[in-house]
């Protein structure tokens, strides 16, 4: 996989997060992700890279919240 598991074009418009993890301890991880979703963050893509799971939160620079 390249270094980034995501088109270079996601970073001009959003913030984004990439998680590593495997796929047994991403199902526990359920409270974790709707954390991130009340918090403005999308997951945008899930896809394996050997025995790791990678996902994709995203969200638009617009929709950024200043704390």
């Amino acid at each position: 996989m390249t270094s980034k598991p995501y088109p270079t074009q996601w970073e001009s418009v959003a913030d984004l997060r990439v998680f590593r993890t495997t796929n047994e301890e991403w199902q526990k991880l359920l409270g974790w992700r709707a954390d991130m979703r009340k918090r403005g963050w999308k997951l945008l893509r899930v896809s394996s890279d050997g025995p790791e799971l990678v996902a994709i939160f995203g969200r638009t620079k617009a929709d950024r919240v200043t704390t």
